[in-house]
């Protein structure tokens, strides 16, 4: 990854900057899961931050990757309304389930695992010839009861391997066994469908434009597909992954039947089952990078053009936070126009350095004393160990300030 070079400020307008109390920061960092939220986690930081410039002009971005936690920090973060609702669960159960809907009332953002994730399902229950995602069908048909029209869909996290059929099922799209019924659920249904039509398709659904947060690249059948790659983690066996890759295959002629333009190898086309697929198919998506999607949807770039410095972080930095995570992402834009980058994290593993490369300036862990992993998490514990840690960085900052000439 190419970066621009560290911004090197001018010593006596650094000084200046430094010294002065109305530095504008920008805080977007990502939740720290199990403990805080992005929100959470910004607005601490900027209470960290007050306490040394009290005068500063701060804001607070939420910030996700499209992962989990995506809709609550967008829908936090932006002061939209959390919606909650009953759903057909991954194993066909009823389960409460939620999405938000942001303040133009036009746009929702939903997470595919809130109806379909891996972490509904106890281990020894995963079974992808059975799991759906029809109700994520559910939760996309609510919103556009509800007068939504643009939705922004994270599609990490799944149990499922139906190649999105459940959710086209609920959106009115015909899955048909040959006797023209809709097949049943999961795998299982995928093994019987003969034809799909569209004619009982909800009539807004073509008004609607899908932004899928997607950061892998597997096809949807083959060696790196769906089946393959990611169905062993949800119960199959060599067996069931080989019926499945076959069924898939088989959706994907009968989708270009009704779709000529379907085209399976695309890349990302194997995310969440075979989700991505249905979604290119059979709606007007796009599938997008996660933390691209959040920057543009929150307006960041502007934000990071006015701010002095900008704060990132998460939970972990590691090696793998520069493969494409929020921090590394919001780094870049910030190194575009010559920000200076700090990052905070509950803890710091060894291979973090190339975080600096990659457009972090410094980063530090939120970690002051010797406990458990249970206690670092506990979100009061987490809340006061950032709150300190904030506090003492800008305490140095403001030290090195006075110590330069303006």
């Amino acid at each position: 990854m190419q970066v621009a070079p560290v911004f090197t400020p001018i010593p006596w307008l650094w000084g200046c900057l430094l010294q002065g109390e109305k530095m504008r920061v920008l805080i977007a960092i990502d939740s720290l899961k199990g403990s805080l939220t992005s929100m959470e986690a910004g607005n601490t930081i900027a209470e960290g931050i007050k306490r040394v410039y009290p005068k500063a002009e701060l804001h607070v971005s939420p910030l996700a990757d499209g992962g989990e936690g995506t809709a609550e920090a967008l829908t936090a973060g932006l002061k939209g309304s959390l919606q909650s609702l009953t759903v057909t669960g991954p194993l066909g159960a009823p389960i409460s389930a939620g999405y938000g809907i942001l303040p133009d009332k036009r746009t929702a953002v939903l997470e595919m695992a809130a109806a379909a994730g891996i972490t509904l399902v106890e281990p020894e229950k995963r079974n992808p010839m059975k799991t759906t995602t029809y109700g994520v069908g559910e939760l996309i048909r609510d919103a556009i009861k509800k007068g939504c029209r643009h939705f922004i869909v994270g599609i990490g996290g799944s149990v499922t391997n139906d190649g999105g059929i459940g959710m086209l099922q609920a959106l009115g799209f015909g899955m048909l066994d040959q006797k023209g019924r809709q097949v049943s659920f999961g795998g299982e249904g995928l093994s019987m469908l003969h034809q799909i039509t569209a004619e009982s398709v909800m009539e807004e659904l073509k008004e609607c434009t899908f932004r899928i947060a997607c950061d892998v690249t597997n096809p949807l059948c083959g060696p790196l597909g769906a089946s393959a790659v990611y169905g062993p983690q949800k119960g199959a066996d060599p067996q069931m992954i080989s019926e499945l890759d076959g069924y898939l295959g088989h959706f994907a002629l009968l989708a270009k039947g009704l779709r000529p333009s379907a085209d399976p190898e695309v890349p990302g086309t194997g995310a969440a089952g075979g989700l991505g697929y249905a979604f290119l198919t059979f709606t007007n998506a796009v599938l997008e990078s996660g933390i691209r999607i959040v920057m543009e949807e929150t307006g960041l770039e502007e934000h990071v053009k006015n701010a002095d410095l900008v704060v990132t972080g998460e939970g972990c930095l590691d090696g793998q936070t520069v493969q494409g995570k929020a921090p590394i992402g919001v780094a870049g834009l910030a190194k575009k126009y010559g920000k200076p980058v700090i990052a905070f994290s509950g803890i710091v593993k060894k291979d973090a350095a190339v975080c600096n490369e990659a457009g972090i300036d410094a980063f530090f862990p939120i970690l002051r004393r010797v406990g458990t992993l249970e206690e670092a998490m506990n979100p009061k514990n987490a809340r006061e160990n950032l709150l300190e840690t904030s506090e003492q960085v800008f305490r140095l900052w403001k030290a090195a300030g006075k110590s330069l000439t303006c």
